[in-house]
């Protein structure tokens, strides 16, 4: 399998990661053990890029990362973020990257995961009382004291990444990228090749909705029952862009899932999706996405489907900390 490379780093990886959020919190229910069995399996079948935030559970995604791959750091890249700051009962209290927070935050995620070094280390979100510039001369001293390897940004304008490369290399800008999400091919694409920094699409499914499981979100703990694009009038509208991503993997006797894939590894080398999931069958079938070639005719009737979105991918408050 060819495998990408995260921009300007030595990092190469499996085309498609493992986004481990939902693990933790988020996404209804969680089974730890049911868990770490799927990371495990994603090892097993060569998948070695796995993502993860201090935010995701409080702390607890990292301990779960940290617990299933003792043992296995050797054989993984692993990325982790800081920023978004957490309350007690785990309340959302805004986002630092300060500079002391910067090597706070770090030694924190250490802790948890039980490592020397990170592999990947996200600024989260922009800081928006704090330069970029500070923020991420923080992040490259840590890069000197040899706790992380390469630095990453997460929902940033392409100005905003300029300023931040200046400082140090950037290896990788995390983005929600699909095919309802694609407002990163104005806002960062174009700057992250011109400076060769690798793209990192979270929630490539859709946050699972363009799988077409989903008639509606009925768990009060899933995240996704306040979302705009899932509220009555515009989840009616959007359910027709799911039919023809339906449509489309029926013709070729796949899933509405592994089109979706299909379409973001299409869209570039340079970009590396890491869709999440807590199942083992799931996993399987993001994997086989791999089997699929899209012809240009079926990219281009995908694109299409933008146009009919309708919603914010946020809510209000999530879309002031977006592409910043």
């Amino acid at each position: 399998m060819q495998k990408r490379k995260i921009g300007n780093s030595d990092l190469n990886v499996f085309p498609i990661g493992l986004g481990t959020m939902g693990m933790s919190e988020f996404y209804g229910e969680t089974d730890e053990q049911q868990s770490i069995n799927t990371i495990h399996k994603a090892v097993d079948l060569g998948v070695d890029f796995f993502d993860t935030a201090d935010m995701y559970g409080s702390g607890h995604n990292e301990e779960l990362l940290g617990k299933a791959l003792k043992g296995k750091f050797d054989q993984v890249t692993l990325a982790t973020k800081f920023a978004i700051l957490r309350g007690p009962n785990g309340e959302f209290e805004g986002v630092s990257g300060k500079p002391e927070y910067v090597k706070q935050a770090c030694e924190a995620s250490l802790k948890r995961l039980g490592i020397d070094t990170i592999d990947l280390y996200y600024c989260h979100r922009v800081d928006p009382e704090t330069p970029i510039e500070d923020t991420v001369g923080a992040m490259a001293e840590l890069v000197k004291e040899g706790k992380v390897r390469y630095l990453g940004l997460s929902e940033v304008k392409g100005e905003t990444l300029k300023k931040a490369h200046a400082v140090h290399p950037i290896a990788a800008v995390q983005s929600e990228y699909s095919i309802w999400t694609r407002d990163i091919e104005e806002a960062n694409m174009n700057e992250c090749r011109e400076l060769g920094v690798a793209t990192v699409a979270y929630s490539p499914l859709g946050r699972g909705i363009l799988t077409g499981k989903f008639s509606k979100v009925q768990d009060p703990k899933d995240y996704r029952t306040h979302l705009p694009r899932m509220e009555a009038e515009n989840f009616e509208s959007n359910q027709k862009i799911i039919a023809k991503v339906e449509e489309i993997a029926a013709n070729k006797d796949v899933k509405a899932s592994q089109i979706a894939l299909a379409w973001v590894l299409a869209k570039g080398e340079d970009i590396i999706p890491i869709p999440g999931t807590k199942r083992e069958k799931y996993l399987v079938e993001n994997i086989d996405a791999l089997k699929i070639e899209l012809s240009s005719d079926e990219v281009a009737e995908l694109d299409k489907l933008y146009d009919l979105v309708k919603g914010n991918r946020y809510n209000d408050f999530g879309m002031a900390l977006t592409l910043q």
